[in-house]
């Protein structure tokens, strides 16, 4: 469906937010806290690290179910929550995420949320999607059960591709692949941005935290910082779009204001161009087909501006490269990478492995492992342990 850009300012529609507690869903509730005429909550599910948070949020949205990933919480909640269903167990958050819902955001980080995508998606509910891992490592299972209009893409860039191509359809059409020349994902270049390889060797964890634009939870800021990120973007690109991966290519733009470009045949480019700030692509995918008003603040056009676009640097940061490469391959390949990474991330927090150590012994992990159709759940997550149990053995 093609957005037309109205603002549908009458519209009730309920929402189950997944990783509440989390970046994505705190700003998530904020933006369907300020408009209460437009939205509400119909279930909350969370990792458990933040009980207290969790609790608040169930109270102040009205929420009528409660899940968290560990269910050593679930009694917490239920004394805090009476009148409320909480579920417990990953199992639990995975049927918060089929509740009764117009719309599902999945806000959850990791692997853990590819199970409540497919959830979502089985029980016919629009999805905001978040979780890049869900595309990532389950591609090929949630592709089969999405719906034309039932996926949403919540990354910034997903969003401005998906934006740029609704501004090229005719009305009420949807955009055609062939006239795509390629997809250009921008990124900011991280803190590391016009580093060498050499001059990355000493990074420590707290450098890496420092992102120059965006303010985001750990791991993906990390993920930044090594252009892992990027990489799994290009795999998500690809997936949400039917792109080949020869036209999708990655551009420094270090002012994080045009989120991404989509380049068309004739030679003419549409970008979308908006302050860092995640609440206008959540608004856009909870608000779909229409748009919210003052979801964030816009540009400030009464100000002098200079944007600035850059080649990436393959060699001091591969990890878009790799990530070509098993998004090519296909398969269980791209839950490999993603999991290998992710026990990489938690190595260099905890000081067990270098900064260059986590796209390289990811390199590794990817090397070592035979591909296989990911045809099942059980497929990807057996893919996806061997991953994690192969790269915690090189450190």
């Amino acid at each position: 469906m093609r957005n037309n850009g109205a603002v549908d300012s009458d519209l009730s529609r309920s929402v189950t937010v997944l990783g509440s507690t989390g970046s994505i869903g705190t700003q998530a509730l904020d933006v369907i806290d300020r408009n209460p005429g437009r939205f509400g909550v119909t279930a909350l599910a969370a990792g458990g690290g933040r009980v207290d948070l969790l609790i608040e949020q169930a109270v102040r949205t009205g929420a009528k179910t409660v899940a968290v990933a560990d269910a050593a919480a679930v009694p917490a909640l239920k004394e805090a929550l009476p009148g409320v269903t909480v579920l417990g167990g990953p199992e639990g958050v995975a049927e918060v995420a089929a509740v009764e819902s117009d719309v599902v955001l999945n806000g959850i980080t990791g692997a853990l949320g590819l199970t409540s995508t497919l959830a979502a998606l089985e029980a016919g509910r629009t999805l905001a999607l978040a979780n890049k891992e869900s595309l990532i490592i389950g591609g090929p299972l949630v592709k089969r059960l999405a719906k034309p209009g039932q996926l949403l893409p919540v990354d910034s860039e997903h969003s401005a591709l998906q934006q740029s191509l609704w501004a090229a359809a005719p009305p009420g059409s949807g955009y055609d692949p062939e006239v795509v020349r390629r997809l250009v994902v921008t990124a900011s270049g991280g803190p590391f941005r016009g580093r060498t390889r050499s001059e990355l060797a000493d990074v420590t964890p707290e450098m890496a935290m420092a992102h120059p634009t965006w303010s985001m939870g750990p791991v993906i800021t990390i993920n930044s910082a090594t252009l892992v990120n990027k990489g799994l973007e290009v795999i998500e690109a690809h997936l949400l779009f039917d792109i080949g991966f020869d036209r999708i290519e990655v551009v420094v733009h270090p002012q994080s204001i045009i989120h991404s470009m989509v380049e068309f045949v004739d030679g003419s480019t549409i970008a979308q161009a908006s302050p860092p700030d995640m609440r206008l692509p959540i608004a856009l995918a909870l608000g779909h087909p229409g748009r919210v008003a003052g979801a964030a603040p816009a540009v400030d056009w009464t100000r002098a501006h200079t944007w600035t676009f850059e080649p990436l640097d393959d060699e001091a940061f591969p990890a878009v490269a790799l990530a070509r490469h098993v998004g090519a391959e296909g398969g269980t390949a791209p839950a490999v990478y993603n999991a290998a990474n992710e026990v990489c991330v938690e190595a260099f927090q905890q000081g067990r492995l270098s900064f260059l150590g986590i796209v390289d012994t990811v390199a590794k992990v990817v090397e070592r492992h035979v591909t296989t159709p990911a045809t099942s759940v059980d497929e990807v997550l057996a893919a996806d342990a061997w991953a994690r149990s192969t790269a915690k053995g090189m450190f």
